[in-house]
């Protein structure tokens, strides 16, 4: 069986991709998104933390950061508009449940930039950081606490 976290990303993924469709949603991609694959929405697990302990169970805070890519040709401020709309879908998606069917105790967004680059035909990148608080057993990271 696959472990909580797993479970949470999983979730998260899928909920994305319905929000935001047909705009692909890329887990973690190693390689950059070619200017052709844009828009995107890239998701990354950045930190699972250890928050606390309370008898067998284990309290966590698993953080991950979302970045709507965007191109604007011949303007940048299409493209500011395009990645603003996937950070609002994909925000809304994540609170329609911020308990993520079950599994999570809490959702919550940490903090968002922005950023543009003119040398990557107009490219903009929009991250946002979000926590989801959640509980295993000690033993067995695949059973919710």
């Amino acid at each position: 069986m696959t472990s909580v976290r797993e479970r949470l990303l999983r979730a998260v993924l899928a909920r994305l991709s319905a929000a935001v469709a047909p705009v692909p949603v890329l887990r973690a991609p190693t390689s950059p998104v070619r200017r052709d694959d844009s828009p995107a929405l890239l998701l990354f697990p950045e930190t699972d933390a250890v928050t606390g302990h309370a008898n067998a169970l284990v309290d966590r805070a698993l953080t991950f950061r979302l970045v709507a890519i965007a191109r604007g040709i011949p303007d940048l401020d299409s493209a500011f508009d395009v990645a603003d709309r996937l950070v609002v879908a994909a925000h809304a998606a994540l609170f329609a449940d911020p308990n993520l069917g079950g599994l999570a105790i809490a959702l919550r967004e940490i903090d968002s930039e922005w950023d543009a680059e003119d040398a990557d035909a107009g490219a903009v990148a929009m991250p946002v950081r979000y926590e989801i608080r959640y509980r295993t057993h000690a033993q067995d990271l695949t059973r919710p606490g």
